[in-house]
């Protein structure tokens, strides 16, 4: 298994408390917009991880080693997963999306990168 893949639960965890705390501040601000103001709150924050990968021929590991500051990229590539899992988990909860679409053979991660 890649190392990478072993911290898989650690990330998960880590967000999960992360948005238990954020609700506590913000609530659902996030959707008080519906569904565009969903998707772009998704793509503001992809807009940044874009500008800060850039100068780095859209490396986002190179743009990630050289900067280290805690509000830096990884700071937003963390808030794009989090707003991702909130968006999902809308979907699941209103039923627009059924559960069982998480399983579906055509849903996986290549790990051959």
């Amino acid at each position: 298994m890649h190392s990478y893949l072993s911290r898989l639960e650690e990330v998960a965890k880590a967000d999960l408390e992360g948005l238990l705390v954020a609700e506590k501040s913000y609530g659902d601000s996030w959707k008080k917009r519906g569904g565009v103001g969903a998707y772009m709150m998704l793509v503001r924050k992809f807009d940044r991880i874009e500008l800060q990968t850039k100068d780095h021929g859209w490396d986002v590991f190179e743009a990630a080693a050289e900067d280290q500051r805690a509000e830096g990229i990884i700071d937003d590539i963390r808030d794009l997963r989090r707003y991702l899992l909130l968006v999902e988990a809308h979907l699941l909860a209103t039923g627009v999306v059924h559960p069982k679409h998480r399983d579906n053979d055509s849903c996986h991660i290549d790990t051959r990168l």
